[in-house]
């Protein structure tokens, strides 16, 4: 009985329940402020502003997963979305998704290679190999192709902006809320990723090399080889979801996704990822995007300037390392680490 009464105790006071917890009461107290904050248009609104960031958090969990930290896919997702919209204007492609789409992950699987081989090769530590990846990147993208911002689409991505799922009209105030049919990107994005993270060696493999390399290495597992596809995975989901971006947003420009790694971070971490490797989920990470989108898209409806948002983000980013590292303790104390 006690045995069970333990169980109980550490699920309903597990990482994910906690965080379940404080979307509840932020959703509360959100919706005492501003009673518009239950409608559907606001969940519409949350699911499109979190495509991006799901996307991103996923592959950035994945490395840290595996033991590693990737922090240039903003850069990578800058040169993914730029250089085919680049060709298009100057007329060197064709007018295609599968060219722009096509494109943009071969670009994030060439930087993911790079940052496979400067980390699994070189043995050089993910942090620094991937800053530079991302200075190079960055770097090169504005010396070689310029500072100009797109913000026209090709008819192509147009057509695939007009793709709703659903679309909402407000009673009150006759404003219409489409959800984009990729939404489902990310959606299915994670329901593959839990599936393998669970139920595949692949997935066994990464976080055996997140929890000790070497006992890994032991047991069988190809380090160099999983670090390999954690970092190339990485890259090309970076390259889709920057392509992803540009449709939503209209916009393609050689910075517009510089600084969002520490969101993306702050999202794993809350999620229950340690940044010491072997630790962490799909499910974890999903509630981690959710409240990190929560607390970015509606500060204003709590009567807190849009300002302190970057505080905010980095006050949830301390809140969910102090949650990972009491779980940690809690759970070495029980002998289950």
């Amino acid at each position: 009985m006690t045995t069970k009464n333990q169980k109980l105790k550490m699920a309903l006071t597990s990482t994910p329940m906690i965080l379940i917890y404080v979307m509840v009461v932020f959703c509360l107290i959100a919706a005492i402020r501003e009673p518009a904050f239950l409608s559907p248009a606001t969940a519409i609104n949350l699911a499109r502003a979190g495509i991006f960031t799901m996307c991103f958090a996923i592959c950035e969990m994945v490395v840290i997963i595996s033991g590693g930290i990737d922090v240039s896919f903003p850069a990578v997702g800058c040169v993914a979305m730029y250089v085919p919209l680049y060709m298009n204007y100057h007329e060197m492609g064709p007018d295609n998704l599968f060219f722009f789409f096509g494109l943009a992950m071969f670009i994030g699987l060439v930087f993911g290679i790079l940052n496979g081989i400067l980390v699994s090769y070189l043995k050089l530590p993910p942090l620094i190999a991937t800053l530079a990846t991302s200075s190079v990147a960055s770097g090169g993208l504005v010396m070689l192709l310029g500072t100009r911002e797109f913000t026209t689409l090709p008819s192509s991505l147009q057509s695939l902006y007009e793709i709703n799922m659903i679309t909402y009209t407000a009673p009150s105030t006759g404003f219409t809320y489409p959800l984009t049919v990729l939404f489902l990107v990310p959606v299915i994005l994670c329901v593959v990723m839990a599936l393998v993270m669970k139920f595949t060696m692949l997935g066994r493999g990464l976080y055996a090399i997140g929890g000790d390399a070497n006992a890994a290495r032991i047991a069988g597992f190809n380090v160099r080889r999983l670090q390999f596809f954690a970092y190339i995975f990485c890259g090309v989901v970076a390259g889709a979801t920057a392509m992803i971006y540009t449709t939503l947003m209209h916009s393609s420009t050689t910075s517009a996704l510089m600084g969002d790694e520490m969101i993306i971070i702050a999202a794993c971490v809350v999620g229950g990822c340690r940044l010491t490797g072997g630790h962490g989920s799909v499910g974890g990470t999903v509630l981690g995007v959710l409240l990190i989108t929560l607390v970015q898209n509606n500060l204003n409806m709590l009567g807190i300037p849009t300002c302190w948002q970057t505080f905010a983000v980095g006050l949830v980013l301390l809140l969910g390392a102090i949650m990972t590292s009491i779980q940690a303790k809690r759970q070495a104390s029980l002998g289950k680490i």
